[in-house]
Formats: structure tokens, sequence, C-alpha cells
């Protein structure tokens, strides 16, 4: 059944020739660079809104608190809504792009969203941010991130499709360390003006992307989707590096499952029906959990964070460099280890890991600052430790949740719903992102330390999740994917051996 559905075939495990060409290689590498600006606004957020002169003149009230009012409980120096507006409203467009991303990939490919968005790519980037006023600004975009992550799984060899689309997760890794990196140096800008270089800085990855983007090819199934066969097979015969022969089984696979997705009107309708069901779990609880592990707590806001439990200004952008480069550098583990020990074995090594040490991380921040937040003397000795607990547990999510949690949806939906599949992986993931990153410092401030608490609570069910209702996808071509369900002992049920309907 090659493509998931309506299309009988006995080659179950069948393996397709091919190879990791450098047109592959280079073609996914631009590719990943997309993530560069995401990880970049991610990264930048956290370190400007701790600067004291960006907080002076657009949210002096929280400049108030955290450095004039020593009556405030620690753990609420920074409890502002518009605040963490300013970090949440980025995703909420992105929410929306997502959307629109499913017609646009259907109807014009996905070098078609490039064509269409490449205005909002470089001209919303950041430029008003370096000249501004008013926080009216931040953002990147996302629908052009979503067009380069759709790309990765279609393009490359099922054998190396995992560490090539974590290629992807790596950029948005650099996107931070770099966005990390900046914040610390330009916070000591005489004038108090380091903050418009930071979030100007994002034309940089702007242009980047937008010009890179020119060389990037449409995949055989989009070129399929819209007729163009003999330029799809063209373009599978060049990405695999092999001869014409060598390609016919692949291609008529594909070929077989795109015109089966033509008789695909409705592919949002389609995802509801019970061969379905796993697909469209998937689609919702791994991006659901990705973003309640508590990495955005590190991630978006590390110098608060960090300078919310005692660390001075230097001190606490200086740990989010250091926490920028261990998510970076274990995200290579990732790239190594996702094809060689599988997808299931991350995702659970990496949630005990996570588990654990955030964890350790609620008991140390519990001993010190109590339920008061108040604290008179912060050892040295205890600051490098939190570090490293923290880095520790920043790294098992760079090696595990974070790659995968994209990985893994974009491998697992058949052709004639993989649009609509997408679209909601990215929907609930923006969504999550949004949620997370605009009540975190609420609830920093109610639950205290019992907030990690509660993001190790749902790491516990996550990683239990994993364990009982996730197949293993490594080695499994994406036309052939469809049998990891039919052999799993509780999808079987949903998923049957020769589904006929469309």
């Amino acid at each position: 059944m090659a493509g998931g559905f309506g299309i009988e075939s006995s080659k179950k495990g069948v393996e397709y020739p091919g190879k990791v060409t450098s047109y592959v290689l280079v073609t996914c590498i631009v590719a990943a660079m997309g993530g560069l600006i995401f990880g970049y606004d991610i990264g930048i957020s956290g370190g400007v809104t701790s600067m004291a002169p960006f907080l002076i003149k657009f949210f002096p009230s929280v400049y108030h608190k955290e450095a004039l009012d020593k009556s405030t409980n620690q753990y609420c120096k920074f409890d502002n809504f518009y605040l963490t507006m300013f970090t949440s409203s980025l995703y909420l467009a992105a929410l929306v792009a997502s959307f629109f991303a499913s017609w646009v990939t259907r109807k014009l490919g996905t070098k078609g969203i490039h064509d269409a968005w490449w205005v909002d790519l470089f001209c919303r980037s950041s430029h008003q941010c370096l000249c501004s006023s008013h926080l009216d600004a931040h953002c990147g975009s996302h629908f052009v991130r979503y067009w380069r992550w759709f790309l990765h799984p279609e393009m490359a060899p099922y054998k190396h499709r995992g560490s090539l689309n974590i290629v992807f997760q790596l950029s948005i890794t650099i996107g931070i360390f770099v966005a990390n990196l900046v914040n610390y140096f330009t916070q000591n800008i005489k004038g108090g003006e380091g903050w418009r270089y930071s979030l100007g800085g994002a034309m940089v990855p702007a242009a980047f992307i937008f010009f890179s983007a020119l060389c990037l090819p449409n995949t055989p199934n989009s070129m399929l989707e819209r007729g163009d066969k003999e330029k799809a097979r063209a373009m599978l015969r060049r990405i695999r590096g092999v001869s014409d022969k060598e390609i016919e089984a692949e291609f008529n696979d594909l070929l077989a499952a795109s015109e089966a997705s033509k008789l695909v009107k409705h592919p949002w309708r389609n995802l509801r029906k019970r061969h379905y069901r796993p697909h469209l779990v998937m689609a919702v609880l791994i991006p659901f959990f990705q973003q309640l592990t508590g990495i955005n707590v590190v991630m978006f806001y590390a110098p608060v964070l960090f300078k919310t439990i005692g660390f001075g200004d230097n001190a606490s952008l200086g740990s989010a460099v250091i926490t920028g480069i261990v998510n970076m550098m274990s995200t290579f583990v990732s790239i190594y280890g996702t094809d060689k020990w599988g997808r299931r074995f991350l995702f659970l090594e990496g949630g005990i890991q996570m588990f654990i040490f955030q964890g350790l991380v609620a008991g140390f921040i519990g001993w010190k600052f109590g339920l008061t937040g108040q604290v008179t003397d912060l050892p040295k000795w205890y600051a490098i430790i939190l570090v490293v607990f923290i880095c520790v547990y920043v790294s098992a999510f760079a090696w595990s949740w974070g790659p995968l949690g994209w990985l893994v949806p974009s491998e697992i939906f058949p052709l004639e719903i993989r649009s609509a599949g997408q679209s909601i992986v990215a929907s609930v993931n923006m969504f999550m992102t949004f949620l997370v990153a605009q009540l975190f410092l609420s609830m920093l401030c109610h639950l205290k330390f019992g907030l990690f608490i509660f993001f190790a609570f749902f790491v516990g069910i996550m990683t239990v999740y994993i364990h009982l209702f996730l197949p293993e996808t490594k080695n499994i071509p994406i036309e052939e994917m469809s049998r990891v369900w039919r052999e799993h002992w509780f999808w079987k049920h949903y998923v049957p051996e020769v589904t006929t309907d469309v």
C-alpha cells in the first residue's frame, strides 16, 4: 500500500536505491537555514526583555519591580501581561500562517510558498525594530520556516532522512546561540540602545534565507501534485543519484500515491477517517507535549530566569550563552543517532533525563528561594550546580524532543493528507508555544519553584505515551510508512491491512 491508502502493494519492506548526493546535501542544508530566523527570534526575546534600557523605555513598571522595589517576591518581578505578549505574539502570527500553508503547498508546491511570501520574510523582518520607538515589528516569517521543514522528508533518502531533517533543528539552535551572544555584547553599548541592535540583527538571517531560497527546488511529490511527471522523474533521478531504471520502482509508487491523493478533495475531512486516527493523534499530541517539556522556560526566558533566581545582568546573559552552546552542540548527537539508534530510543532516553534534572532544578530552587523568593546570599557553587542541571536538561531536549518533535510528524503522513497533517502539527506547536510563552512568567509567580515540577509531570506523561504508542519510523520509506501502524499492537485496530476508500 504505497502512500498509505487505497493502493495495494505486496512490496512489504521495499528498499529503494539511492544515496546522499551533493545536490541533496546542499539542498537540505540550505533549506535548514530557515530555522536561523526562528531560533534568533527565540533567543533574542528573553535577552532583550532583561535589559534595563529596554524595560525603562517600554515597561517601566516592570523595571521598577525588578530593580527598585525590594519587597516584590523574586518569582514575580517580571510578571507582566504586556511584557510576555512581546514574546508570545510572534507565535499567533505563525499559527495563522500554518493554516494557509496547507492550501499553498497543494496549489503551488513547496517552492511556491517562497514565491508567494518572500515579501513577508524580507520586509517584515526586523528593520523596523532597528529604528522604531514602538513594539510593532517583532516578527519573522514562520510561513517560510514551515515550507522548509516540509521540504526535508521528501528530498532525503529514507535511510538518512532523520539526520538530514535534524539539520533544520541545528540551524534553530545556532540561531538561539547567536542571539544569546548578540545580547551578551549589545547590553553594554553606550546610550542604552543595545536592544535595537539585538532586534535589528534579525535582518541578517532574513536576508540569507531570502537569497538562499532562490536556489531551492520543488520536490518530486509537489511536481507530481501539479502534473509535471517528467520533471518529477528527472528530479527524483537527480536527488537519488542513480539511473532511470533504478528509480523506476520508487517513481511508480510516488506516481500511484499522487494519483490517488488527487481523488481526495477534502484532506482535512479525510483526516477524521478511522484509518488516519494514529496520524491525527500524533499530529496533535507530539507538538502538544513538545511545548510542555518546559524548554521554552529556558530558551525564551533564560536571562530573565537566571536573573530571577539571583544572577546579575552580565551573569544571566552569560548563563544564557552557556545553555545556547549546550543546546547547539547536543543537537549533533541527534544528527548522528536518530538513523542509527532510532527515534524511540532518543525520545525515551531524553524524556527520562529531562524528568530527572527538571526535578533537581525544582529542588535546588526551592531549597534556596523557598516560597518567598528572597535570598540574601547566593553561593557561587550553588549557581554553578544550578546551571549544570539546566544544561543537562537542555542537552536531553536538544537530542530528543527538540528535533524529533518535528522529524517524526514530518514523516508519518501519506501524500493525500500530508499538507493538512503538517498544518495541524505546525498549528498545535505554534499555539502551545504562544500559550507557554504567555503564561510562563505568571505561572512562575504563582507556582514558584513548583512550576518545574509541573513541567516534569508532563515530561513523565509524554515519555510513557511514546513508550506505549509510537512505533519506530527509522529506515522506513514514506511511501511504505503505513505498515508501521498496521504492525503496532494498538494502532493495528485502526489501520486495516488494505484500505479501499479514499
